[in-house]
């Protein structure tokens, strides 16, 4: 395939002048990629030989994005093992419900009211309700902020999330792949869902003993291969049975987090998700015209607007409800505002489907606009604060160069 090198060469040096801006400018990654892809997609110049529209390279680098997608939910699945989700409490539950029935709600009411169907709202509702893992713990080591007491409740929440995400994702790609429409074939569909999942974990952590065994391979070149054959091998084994292959990485990662080996799996596994997973939004972005995303402008902006609220409502009333500061309870709402990469997978999954084709670009703005919203807000929770504590008579916030001055420091 003629200059096929030059163009991933091109790719990849696209790539890296994202990840240098964005580095640059202090923000998430994520938006920068899906930019660059949309500005060098179908629509993309081509000049002399060096042609960026990708015609060459486009299956391989949508084939190494959907591996990259694989590297996400099990490096996802890595951070909680089924033990730590289990024993985490009732604060998890207490935070999540509220943060759900909340979220979920308003993600429901707003496709439906759009006329939409209902494998469509479905969609819309995983994608305006789950955070960016990813970006929402970039965030909280970029500003230094792990020791705050908000932030136990908001990793609790991101558990809630991923234990979500296990059942949603499995019961929406169940019913968008296999077509169910049906009630019964909707009920059939959630409970096959369910039951891989749930025999999956069952058996999973029952083999952990004899998997820490399995796994102990001096050899740190064939024990990636071996982690890398299971990764993908349950991923296409969840696929046959209509199960996002997603869904597979997410559980062998839970599985495997609970093994003696799992800082070990991490530590080699990292560099691989980073790279894929560049390449997975990246890949996002070629699949975005542009000049396609007119009749997703008004959509987008009003989820976005609706997530803003329904995020600072859910994440205000967790924080209270555990006994938090009302600026605490704040940085909760504004922290978990980022959406990424969950809801760019829904996308992909809609398109697969045959659904909406809206649905993609989308996806694709409201993805973006909260990508920026939701580090910046959360940098700027302060003045957010002192915006909205006239309003609502919440308490002013100590001046610390007031409170230094008076103690003669």
């Amino acid at each position: 395939m003629e200059h096929l090198i030059l163009e991933i060469g091109l790719a990849l040096a696209l790539i890296a002048g994202a990840g240098l801006l964005s580095g640059k400018l202090r923000i998430s990654i994520v938006p920068i990629l899906i930019l660059v892809g949309m500005i060098v997609g179908p629509q993309a110049p081509h000049i002399g030989v060096f042609d960026f529209r990708f015609i060459q390279s486009a299956p391989f680098i949508n084939f190494m994005g959907h591996i990259g997608v694989l590297f996400l939910l099990f490096s996802l699945g890595l951070e909680f093992s089924i033990k730590r989700l289990l024993t985490a409490g009732p604060s998890i539950i207490r935070s999540g419900t509220i943060y759900m029935v909340i979220n979920l709600a308003i993600a429901i009411i707003f496709p439906l009211l759009l006329g939409w169907q209902v494998k469509e709202i479905l969609v819309v509702a995983g994608i305006m309700t789950i955070s960016s893992s990813a970006i929402v713990a970039k965030v909280i080591v970029d500003l230094k902020r792990a020791p705050n007491d908000e932030t136990e409740i908001i990793l609790g929440l991101m558990m809630f999330q991923d234990v979500f995400v296990a059942i949603y994702f499995s019961v929406i790609s169940g019913l968008v792949l296999a077509g169910s429409t049906s009630i019964p074939e909707i009920i059939i569909t959630a409970l096959m869902a369910l039951a891989f999942i749930g025999g999956f974990l069952f058996l999973g952590h029952k083999l952990v003993s004899k998997l820490d065994l399995w796994l102990d391979i001096p050899s740190d070149e064939t024990f990636m291969l071996v982690i890398f054959a299971v990764l993908v091998l349950v991923a296409g084994l969840s696929e046959t049975v209509h199960i996002a292959e997603a869904i597979g990485a997410l559980l062998i990662g839970l599985v495997l987090a609970e093994t003696e080996h799992s800082e070990r799996i991490e530590h080699l596994i990292v560099p691989f998700r980073d790279f894929f997973g560049a390449l997975f939004f990246f890949s996002f972005g070629l699949s975005i015209d542009p000049f396609s995303l007119g009749g997703a402008v008004w959509p987008a902006l009003t989820a976005v607007i609706l997530t803003l609220l329904g995020n600072t409502v859910s994440g205000v009333l967790a924080g209270r409800k555990a006994g938090l500061s009302h600026r605490a309870s704040l940085n909760i709402g504004l922290t978990i505002i980022s959406r990424g990469e969950f809801s760019i997978i829904l996308a992909n999954l809609a398109k697969t489907g045959g659904l909406l084709t809206l649905l993609q670009p989308f996806a694709a703005l409201y993805v973006l606009i909260l990508a920026i919203l939701g580090p910046l807000l959360t940098k700027e929770s302060r003045w957010v604060y002192n915006r909205l504590r006239p309003f609502l008579k919440w308490p002013q916030i100590p001046d610390r160069r007031k409170s230094r001055k008076n103690t003669g420091q």
